[in-house]
């Protein structure tokens, strides 16, 4: 069993990113919206709590609080910008609107060498003061510390930039370390989930994979599983994982689109059926997919309609195979290559709150649509750590055309289908950089709130 971070959400875009960070120090975490209920926290069993910002205001939106059960479950707590504001309000201090709103690049200065910033800083004034370079985002501030709190950041423009209370070990900042553009950023939450929160750090890929082998085997045990496989990460992954646990009780439907890479069909085929000896089910809809593409920009809409047009060419293949009596008659789960973005992304609040980015069709109803169960290997991982999985990253290098050992990238995931161990070429690649988290939006300049 893994320590675990509970991050609650209030609708920030960027949220992600704090469970991207949180991960990257080897520790597990989960997203749940901020208006999750007090029993649900209480049963989580989380070793620390991370409120995350939002686009809203802490003195127009009342609604948009913590539980009241974040304060007595006795963990650390540690509020980023928004949640920094709503654990002021909630715990007896003041927020307000501000006349200079910060949006972009600021300095903090560090104050009473808090357990949080002690030894963190990216450079000193000519006084000795520590200073953090950082990302602000936000037109409200706390104008007045709760009981109990000191202060622990400020800038010239935000006299309270972060606030301690660490005999209950509650910790905030207005800034967010979440993003690169905090250069401190990585090591003030590994410093909150590693050193405050006591976490082991034992959430590694290498040992993912045995957990998800045994995983699979006990949720589907006997019975049948089908997969619809594009040739993406997420659906190949999952589909060399399953097969890795349950052999020949899965079928895959590979539904090639015509939006891969010239040739990437084939060695899909090749990798799956020719090495893995996998049964694979290939079906022609490229004509289809292309021709319903045709003319559209929209990404949404695209995402839309390819999601729409898989769904309807996997339903019918699955119904023939059926109705011939073959592939997956006995089939009772749909197995689908969902990540945790998937889910995240597609989500939302009881009381709508939560940002949603965009859709994915993964999370739809198409199970029920078939009447199968559900298994989903990779629901609790990042892209990046998908591709870090031993299989993920040699069924991925296997088809990267600029890859040089393809061959070596081919033996090692067919070596993966049977061992019980990660193979030594597979193990620990490096892991992918974090050069697509975006500059936060600053769309909400011209609003009160924060991000």
């Amino acid at each position: 069993m893994h320590d675990k971070i509970l991050i609650l959400d209030f609708g920030s875009q960027v949220t992600q990113l704090i469970a991207r960070r949180v991960r990257e120090a080897h520790v597990y975490c989960e997203i749940h919206p901020n208006d999750v209920s007090d029993e649900f926290i209480r049963g989580f069993g989380a070793q620390g709590i991370i409120l995350s910002g939002s686009h809203a205001s802490t003195y127009e939106d009342h609604e948009l609080r913590a539980p009241q059960a974040v304060w007595d479950a006795g963990v650390p707590v540690l509020g980023i910008c928004y949640g920094m504001q709503t654990m002021a309000v909630q715990l007896g201090g003041e927020v307000s609107w501000s006349d200079t709103r910060e949006f972009g690049y600021a300095e903090v200065r560090a104050h009473g060498h808090t357990e949080l910033l002690k030894g963190i800083q990216d450079f000193s004034t000519p006084e000795g003061h520590g200073m953090l370079k950082v990302w602000m985002s936000h037109g409200d501030k706390v104008t007045a510390l709760p009981p109990g709190f000191k202060l622990m950041a400020s800038t010239p423009s935000c006299p309270i930039a972060g606030m301690a209370d660490e005999a209950r070990r509650y910790y905030a900042v207005q800034f967010h370390p979440e993003v690169t553009h905090t250069v401190q950023g990585a090591e003030l939450l590994t410093r909150f989930v590693r050193g405050i929160c006591g976490c082991a750090g034992d959430w590694i890929m290498g040992s993912y994979i045995d957990e998800a082998v045994a995983r699979i085997r006990e949720q589907v045990g006997d019975e049948e599983v089908i997969l619809g496989l594009s040739g993406g990460v997420d659906s190949s992954v999952a589909a060399a994982l399953i097969h890795r646990a349950i052999g020949d009780q899965l079928t895959c439907v590979f539904v090639d689109h015509g939006l891969l890479r010239l040739n990437e069909g084939d060695m899909v085929m090749e990798m799956f059926a020719g090495r893995l000896h996998a049964k694979v089910i290939r079906v022609d809809a490229s004509a289809l997919f292309l021709g319903q593409l045709a003319g559209v920009t929209d990404p949404e809409r695209k995402r839309k309609i390819i999601g729409g047009l898989f769904v309807d060419v996997f339903k019918a293949e699955a119904e023939k195979l059926k109705a011939a009596g073959g592939g997956h008659k006995g089939a009772t789960f749909l197995a689908q290559g969902t990540i945790y973005p998937d889910v995240v992304e597609s989500g939302g609040t009881k009381t709508k709150k939560a940002t949603t980015i965009k859709s994915h069709h993964n999370v739809g109803g198409l199970p029920e649509q078939l009447g199968l169960k559900l298994l989903e290997p990779l629901r609790e991982l990042f892209k990046d750590e998908v591709r870090e999985l031993g299989v993920g990253w040699a069924c991925r290098t296997t088809w990267s055309t600029a890859t040089p050992s393809r061959g070596r990238a081919l033996a090692c995931a067919s070596s993966a289908r049977c061992a019980r161990t990660t193979p030594t070429c597979c193990a620990a690649p490096t892991r992918s950089s974090s050069k697509n988290c975006a500059t936060p939006s600053t769309a909400t300049a011209a609003r009160p709130g924060t991000t």
